[in-house]
């Protein structure tokens, strides 16, 4: 598996990429967890996939497998900021506002959102590998334009699982059960920072070398 990262500016260079992201979107969100998000037969696209928006893709085979996007806390797009704070704005009711426990609109904080890893990976190291392979891409691009946190709004599964990869991810705010799918809802927060795992693969790479 690889890891690749663009914006709108350059996602043509991955061929087809970006379009198997978002139909793996519309599988994940809306025919399995049966969310009421805008889509159509083949993709899931929203107000937040826009130009100032990062993508973090996970490819096998030239196939996505995987992937998640992510945007600066100051973002604006028209009448929209980034996810959590339009809900915290009571802008999306099917986001409690007090999910949020404090306003966010800072340079150094990123929030990613639509995190998704394909059914076709069977094995739970492969998907271990390709959470991995999409959060750092994430760390990539956030820490690029400066940031050193991020931000998202997940399942509180999702924690366990970075925990146990290594990345320090905590939760921030309180929960909510979201009334789609049924599951417990809570907002992360983690230091844009690789996860342990690679960092001492990378040292020991560099003792070899």
């Amino acid at each position: 598996m690889d890891n690749i990262t663009f914006d709108f500016s350059n996602f043509h260079r991955h061929g087809s990429a970006f379009y198997e992201f978002l139909t793996l979107r519309k599988q994940v969100f809306v025919d399995d967890l049966k969310w009421s998000i805008p889509h159509n037969d083949q993709v899931e696209m929203d107000q937040y996939d826009t130009p100032l928006a990062q993508y973090s893709l996970v490819r096998k085979n030239g196939l996505v497998v995987g992937g998640a996007r992510a945007m600066a806390t100051t973002a604006e797009w028209g009448e929209h900021t980034y996810m959590l704070r339009d809900a915290y704005s009571g802008k999306l009711p099917h986001i409690p506002p007090h999910v949020m426990s404090v306003e966010i609109a800072s340079p150094l904080v990123w929030e990613c959102t639509r995190l998704v890893i394909s059914d076709t990976l069977r094995s739970a190291g492969e998907r271990a590998d390709c959470l991995a392979l999409i959060v750092d891409g994430l760390v990539d691009v956030a820490r690029r334009q400066g940031a050193t946190e991020l931000i998202c709004l997940s399942s509180l599964m999702l924690m366990r699982a970075l925990r146990q990869l290594g990345y320090e991810a905590t939760q921030m705010g309180e929960t909510y059960r979201n009334s789609d799918d049924g599951r417990l809802y809570g907002v992360l927060r983690m230091p844009a920072r690789h996860s342990n795992r690679r960092q001492d693969t990378g040292a020991r790479l560099a003792e070899v070398a």
